[in-house]
């Protein structure tokens, strides 16, 4: 999937596919641009050659290989995208009316990109894993290891937090062992936007891990400051309680900034976030779609999760069908779901909108979930990594 002409080409005669540019190819691009890519031109839009999902943090930071396997995926690996075609770099502006792409490409140089159909699909930055700057394989690379260095040295780790994120931090760091984990979050429970009932088990569990969780804790921070490294300063709360020292402190508070600057204000909420109908079509454009994290689609912004892809894919085959009856409509359930921690050595397990949950145990959850769920049904098949190949 080398970058080529940004021009689409045809057989003599052939009527040529249409154009889709997937902006974004985090985990929902990945799954729309290679769903798309059998019936149209798609060409994907993105900061790194790789998958570099969001998902699973605190297992990306105590077992980094077992994460990489499925959640860091260079695009050449895809079987789906080989009739694809992926532009490494940044998105510098989008002009809706002529129907363009204007790409600052990984080596400097600048290209546009036309399209029939664009799908955004940009996320949003939270904390030091989720970001837009452009890089390469060595430099995430880098990145994983120095995270992972900084947590094996410390004796003592605050998590400021109590979302999904902050709590699969703090419950992993903690049976991983060899550190004292401390857990602050603002509310009297963890997990806003979960069922009260997965509120309440989750406390239970993380003090069953060892983790010391200390509630109605909001940080005090510095100005400026988007939580997106780790740091070694007394965190200090606005809410009245002593200054507390760690080794080191992970931030997870929630600072999400949507990738969205390159997009005209007309189309984004007072956030940043990019409007969408119940079709996750932005209104005013019916050629334009977003979604995931950057979509406003709901409270939760929930798209990315939910079958929001599904929707998309589609919603934009709808279209280039000829028209706009029959569009799917995108429905967010009341509460968030799934799992929260993590696959572990008891199995994984999932909670649901309803509060309810389940587990399955981890001899069917690796080999049949992870493997053939994720990489022969979501993904359409994945060619082995190079260091399979040399094992």
């Amino acid at each position: 999937m080398s970058e080529s002409p940004s021009q689409p080409t045809s057989r003599a005669g052939a009527r040529p596919r249409p154009r889709v540019v997937v902006a974004g190819m985090g985990d929902a691009g990945v799954l729309v641009a290679t769903r798309l890519a059998r019936s149209c031109e798609v060409v994907g839009i993105s900061t790194r050659p790789a998958l570099v999902s969001g998902q699973e943090l605190g297992n990306r930071l105590t077992n980094p290989e077992r994460w990489r396997r499925s959640y860091l995926v260079p695009y050449r690996r895809f079987r789906r995208l080989d009739k694809a075609r992926t532009v490494h770099g940044r998105i510098t502006s989008v002009d809706l009316r002529g129907a363009e792409v204007h790409v600052e490409r990984a080596d400097g140089t600048a290209v546009v990109e036309p399209y029939d159909v664009l799908v955004i699909a940009t996320g949003a930055s939270n904390g030091f894993w989720r970001h837009d700057r452009v890089e390469d394989l060595g430099a995430i690379d880098a990145d994983l290891a120095g995270v992972t260095a900084q947590l094996n040295a410390a004796s003592t780790i605050a998590v400021v937090g109590g979302g999904a994120t902050g709590v699969s931090v703090a419950a992993n760091l903690a049976r991983r062992g060899g550190a004292d984990v401390h857990l602050f979050h603002s509310g009297d429970q963890p997990l806003p936007g979960y069922h009260p009932k997965v509120r309440r088990w989750i406390t239970g569990e993380l003090r069953k891990d060892g983790v010391v969780v200390h509630p109605d804790h909001r940080a005090s921070t510095p100005e400026g400051f988007a939580g997106d490294h780790l740091t070694t300063d007394t965190v200090s709360w606005s809410t009245g309680q002593p200054p507390f020292k760690a080794d080191l402190t992970l931030w997870a508070v929630g600072g999400v900034r949507p990738h969205s600057t390159f997009l005209p204000a007309e189309v984004l909420d007072g956030d940043g976030f990019v409007k969408v109908d119940e079709y996750l079509r932005v209104p005013g454009h019916p050629n334009v779609f977003a979604v995931g994290d950057v979509a406003a689609s709901d409270p939760h912004r929930s798209s990315a999760r939910n079958w929001g892809y599904r929707v998309v894919v589609a919603n934009v085959q709808a279209l280039v069908r000829g028209g706009d009856k029959g569009l799917k409509v995108y429905s967010a359930p009341e509460y968030r779901w799934g799992s929260i921690v993590g696959l572990q050595d008891d199995g994984l397990t999932v909670v649901q909108p309803d509060g309810k949950r389940f587990r399955i145990p981890r001899w069917i959850a690796e080999p049949l979930l992870l493997r053939v769920f994720v990489t022969r049904f979501l993904y359409g098949g994945l060619r082995p990594s190079r260091s399979d190949q040399r094992s």
